[in-house]
């Protein structure tokens, strides 16, 4: 799967004290578990449309092969039936960010926030919406926020990072996903997003080898084309390749 700066990786959530774990997250997984895992979830699903957790889970598994339409649809369910419950509301906001609604997911993820206890996922959503919509310094705000009531979480600091090679600031990018990288817990797509920073710098063979420790040989030189074409459509290439 090619991991681009506008698939943003937005991993967490959080649950009835659950809101310091990591949120079920499918797309770094090999196609094929992916896709196993999808089908397992949606025969789950089917036999217990109201069990949140399934859900959840269903709802990112299908956001994990772009079925963002999909994804949508079964957390609006979710919400009608669980409108208490921070967690179906963060996935809710996540999966409308996925599909391109990005003022929706605000609306959304902005009543999952408690200024007296905001939740660090929330925050973190909120944050990639903002990105999305091109308010890059506010959504710094609140991955800072969220890094302060959960420092230890990866996905923070690699939506600071993805955050910053969205404004083109690669340098300021790669930091914050080397430390994302670094921690317990970090993901297969973090590591691709470092890898996609990396190349976009035009530092080729070092991008190859995080993808290819990560991705079957196949999948490592789509996402090398897919990085030269970045290059290529910001009209980079040239002064890139001629630093090197």
């Amino acid at each position: 799967m090619i991991v681009g700066v506008a698939a943003l990786a937005l991993s967490a959530c959080a649950t009835t004290n659950r809101a310091s774990l990591p949120s079920p997250d499918y797309s770094g997984m090999p196609r094929g578990e992916a896709l196993a895992a999808l089908a397992e979830l949606t025969q789950r699903y089917k036999a217990d449309p109201g069990n949140r957790d399934i859900a959840i889970h269903y709802a990112a598994a299908l956001r994990a092969q772009n079925q963002t339409a999909q994804a949508v649809a079964v957390l609006e369910t979710g919400v009608r039936e669980h409108p208490a419950d921070v967690e179906m509301r963060v996935a809710y906001a996540k999966a409308l960010t996925a599909d391109g609604r990005f003022d929706q997911a605000l609306n959304v993820v902005d009543g999952a926030i408690r200024p007296e206890a905001p939740d660090w996922n929330a925050l973190s959503v909120k944050g990639a919406a903002l990105d999305q919509l091109g308010r890059n310094a506010e959504a710094r705000q609140f991955y800072q926020q969220a890094m302060v009531i959960a420092p230890g979480q990866p996905s923070l600091l690699a939506n600071m990072g993805l955050s910053y090679a969205m404004t083109n600031e690669l340098m300021s990018a790669e930091h914050y996903l080397r430390q994302a990288v670094a921690m317990p817990g970090a993901t297969s797509r973090i590591r691709q997003n470092l890898a996609l920073v990396v190349g976009l710098q035009g530092r080729f063979d070092e991008a190859r080898t995080i993808y290819a420790a990560e991705l079957p040989p196949q999948e490592v030189e789509a996402n090398m084309a897919y990085v030269r074409a970045l290059l290529t459509q910001q009209n980079r290439w040239d002064r890139i390749a001629g630093g090197q």
